[in-house]
């Protein structure tokens, strides 16, 4: 069956407030997927994941500060976000091709020793990427997320969250992202997060992702989530957390993550003081410092 696939025009993301970086782009799956780029082409690469409803531009507080210390710092978009092709239909989406997609993306640029911060869906897809490539991956923060696989007591912010993804009429990413931190965004901030989304067409995917999430044991991402489990209780490499003090949606999981992934055990963690949902727009140079201070220099 022919996918339609929505592709965002590059008139969309003329004069972004503060996020001057050229868009690159790899082919996964038939779909063009994009991603931004800073540092050294040599460096150790760190690969900062996003979630929903954001897209790359959540990460222009740190890339260059890590760009900066010497990393080769790079920042896909999902497909459905961003600038990558946005399949048209809530039903071309799944958790497993989220990851197939993302896996994918990290093959097409040969990625090894990879340090990865992920947040949000960032998280239920970047974990599943380092339990079942574990060898990819030299160090992993993960920052306001977690690994559901439908055991879990989901807020009521998630249902309320869920329900509104999948029945409002308007999805207004701008005041979503702006709603989940703390600082208040600038005007040309929030015209920067619909921009990928001129209109109800190219949101297909956004609002598919909460009713991705497994908020039951008889998900279809359930058994494919416990397996990632068992293999991050065996990742014995450097495994932080770095959640925020005000994020009323991952409140706990960090405590969860520390007594089940390994490398969790002998490794650093932090609070990120003064942040919600969205700690890279509330605290993003905070978040580097914590980074930087566990990564030393690359060498």
């Amino acid at each position: 069956m022919t996918r339609s696939v929505c592709r965002t025009p590059d008139a969309c993301f003329a004069g972004l407030s503060g996020f001057d970086y050229r868009p690159r782009y790899v082919e996964v799956d038939g779909l063009r997927m994009a991603y931004v780029e800073a540092g050294p082409a040599a460096a150790p690469p760190v690969v900062l994941l996003h979630g929903e409803p954001s897209w790359s531009y959540l990460y222009r507080h740190m890339m260059a500060p890590l760009a900066a210390a010497g990393y080769r710092v790079l920042a896909p978009d999902l497909i459905g976000c961003g600038r990558s092709d946005k399949p048209a239909a809530v039903a071309d989406y799944s958790y497993a091709r989220h990851v197939a997609w993302t896996w994918a993306w990290f093959e097409q640029l040969g990625l090894a020793d990879v340090t990865l911060f992920c947040q949000d869906w960032g998280s239920l897809i970047g974990l599943r990427l380092v339990a079942e490539h574990a060898d990819t991956f030299a160090r992993v923060f993960v920052g306001n997320g977690f690994l559901p696989t439908g055991d879990e007591t989901m807020p009521m912010l998630f249902s309320a969250w869920r329900a509104f993804a999948r029945y409002s009429p308007v999805f207004p990413v701008g005041a979503i992202l702006q709603a989940g931190s703390r600082r208040w965004l600038s005007r040309a901030e929030r015209a920067a997060y619909n921009a990928p989304f001129p209109d109800k067409r190219y949101t297909a995917g956004i609002r598919a992702f909460p009713q991705l999430v497994p908020i039951t044991p008889d998900d279809p991402a359930t058994p494919d989530n416990r397996v990632a489990w068992q293999s991050l209780a065996r990742f014995s490499r450097p495994f932080h957390t770095c959640f925020a003090d005000g994020d009323p949606i991952t409140r706990g999981a960090d405590r969860a993550l520390r007594r089940r992934v390994a490398g969790a055990a002998d490794a650093a963690h932090t609070s990120i003081q003064g942040a919600r949902h969205f700690l890279q727009e509330d605290q993003g140079e905070a978040i580097v410092e914590f980074m930087l201070a566990q990564m030393g220099p690359p060498g």
